[in-house]
Parts: structure tokens; sequence; C-alpha cells
């Protein structure tokens, strides 16, 4: 699909300096663009490539003056950062939609499913599953016994998702991930080995979450592990059973939330967080890369490191460990001076 500066700028209502038949066909970064590419430029840091990009148009700010000639046809707007999102969200609605049941899915007669559904090669829906109108489930999904899938939900493929489970509306799953696998729950015995302890809750998660590629939420002991509206988990996140994550909450990859702990709303926790079993994180908390949670959080705080500290301590305390090695070096040339003086005193 090409598109002409002045089509861009009459749907973001912004104003062309350039030329107007200026066509592009794909977006490109500032940096690595080519001709045909629309880029933008928000940060001032990446003014440079400006000069140097063969992109074709480029988005700026209003209030942006260039300092240099540029070949490319610039669209001024009132905020790049708006104007990009929506055009990229027009451009991913005017994609085509798949649609369609394949013959080569497993669906059973004791399934439900909605209208206007696309259903791809080898997914397998079990008895009992309801899957909403305009869901899309790609290849090699699965959807066990009993689970419900919302209306314009999308499980990416090879999703695995476990028998009682609850997935809401407009949810996106990507592929790969693992929904209602047993928690990690087991009791010693008295032969020396353990006893699994069965995990007979679910997983509910609301409406409007989305979940990276090989992330798994585990099944609840008992009652249901708990991801609330508009959360946002990113790739290899691990959430342990029983867990609850409050409304539009946020974490990067790689984080692992142990079982029966509580995260509130709208907190931020960053790559590689980890959070002990049975700990409380209030809302609207931030939690640094890399941090270990061993104890409650109280609403509003900002936490970083391992054991997690409060946001300045946690920079008072650094400030401190990178002295270590010259204060140490200072401490023995002290401890030998106190020792030569009280030598000399006897």
């Amino acid at each position: 699909m090409n598109f002409t500066a002045e089509m861009i700028a009459g749907l973001i209502s912004g104003e062309v300096v350039g030329d107007k038949s200026a066509t592009v066909h794909t977006v490109s970064s500032i940096e690595d663009g080519k001709a045909g590419g629309l880029a933008y430029l928000s940060n001032p840091k990446y003014e440079q490539y400006l000069y140097t990009t063969q992109c074709s148009i480029v988005l700026v700010d209003k209030s942006f003056e260039p300092k240099q000639d540029v070949a490319a046809t610039l669209i001024k707007v009132d905020n790049v950062g708006a104007c990009v999102l929506q055009l990229l969200q027009m451009y991913q609605a005017m994609k085509p939609q798949k649609s369609g049941i394949s013959p080569r899915a497993s669906i059973s007669e004791k399934a439900t499913v909605g209208e206007n559904c696309y259903i791809g090669d080898f997914a397998v829906i079990e008895a009992g599953a309801v899957v909403g109108d305009g869901a899309k489930i790609y290849p090699h999904c699965y959807v066990g016994d009993n689970v419900k899938v919302g209306e314009g939900t999308t499980l990416y493929p090879r999703v695995t998702i476990y028998e009682g489970c609850a997935v809401g509306s407009r949810c996106i799953i990507h592929a790969g991930a693992v929904i209602g696998a047993d928690g990690f729950g087991f009791a010693p015995n008295a032969a020396g080995g353990f006893d699994k302890i069965p995990q007979l809750g679910n997983v509910i998660i609301e409406d409007d979450v989305e979940i990276g590629a090989n992330t798994c939420i585990d099944r609840a002991k008992t009652d249901s592990t708990i991801i609330r509206r508009g959360v946002k988990l990113d790739n290899l996140i691990q959430i342990g059973h029983n867990v609850q994550i409050g409304e539009n909450t946020v974490s990067s990859a790689q984080t692992g939330i142990a079982g029966t702990s509580k995260v509130g709303k709208n907190c931020f926790l960053a790559g590689q967080v980890g959070i002990a079993d049975h700990i409380t994180v209030g809302n609207f908390v931030k939690i640094g890369s890399q941090s270990g949670i061993d104890r409650d959080v109280p609403d509003g705080e900002v936490r970083f490191g391992s054991p997690a500290l409060k946001g300045m301590g946690y920079y008072r305390s650094f400030a401190v460990f990178k002295e270590l090695p010259d204060m140490a070096r200072q401490l023995r040339a002290l401890e030998s001076k106190v020792a030569e003086l009280t030598k000399s005193e006897e």
C-alpha cells in the first residue's frame, strides 16, 4: 500500500514541507531508512540522521526547524509520538485479516465457536470450550476442555491454554505462551522425595491483556491466578500459582513472580525483576531492572537492587559500594599505622 505525503498529512492534521506527492509504503527508523520509508524524529539526539536519511517522508514537531538542507519531505505535526501511534494503528487495521476455519483444525462437537472466527491448521479446541465472536486462533494452538476465549482475542501459533482457564475479550497472547500449567507445588515425603500437590484452580485473564511469547502463567492450587484488565506482560515471564496482578500493570521480560504474591494496579516492573512468594506490592509501584523483592512494598514507592531498597536509598548505598575497594585500602593503611604506633609506645 502506497501513501502520499498529502494523504498522510490529511490523516494526522499535519503540514507538508516539501514534495506533497512523495510516497511511502513502509515504516522505517530514521537511521537506516530507505527510499519509500516513513520515519519520525521525536528525540533531538537523532537529528543528525535527518540530514542523511534516505527515507522519503519524516514526521517532525511543528516547532522543529532544520539546521541543514533535508532531502526528505517533512510533515510537521503537533505531537510526533501520538501521530506515529495513530498511523501504525491505521496501517495495522488495513492489513488483510485472517478468516475462516481450517478443515485441518480439530474442533470438538461439544465446543462452541462464535461468528467470524479464524481457526488455523492443526489448532485443537476441546469439549466445552467457548470461543467468542471474531477470535483468531492460529495454527497449532491448544484450547483445553471448558476454556473460554473472549471476543476479538488473538492466540498466536502454539499458544497452550489448559482446561478450565478463561481469557477475556480483545486479548493478545503471543506464540508459545502457556496458560494454566500446574503451579510448582511439592511436599516432602518420608522417603526423602517429594509428593506432587494437585493444582485444582485455574487462570483468569481479564479483558485487553497482552501476554508475550513463551510467557508462562501457572494455574492456582485452589481458586484462581488472576491477571486483571489491561495488564501487559513481555516475553519470557513466569507467573506463579495464585498470583494476582492488578489492572494496567506492565512488566518487561524475564520477570518472575512467585506463588501467592499480589502486584497492584498501574505498576511498572522492569526486566528480570524477581518477587518472592507471599509478597504484596502496592499500586503505582516502580521496580528497577534485576531488583529482588523480598518484602512488601507500599503504594507509590520505587525500588532498586537486590534485595531491593527505596530509590534514593539504593543510590546512596551504591555510591558507597563503589568506594569500598578504596575504603578497604585506606582501612588497611590505618590499621598498619595504628599497629606501628602501638608498637612504638611499647
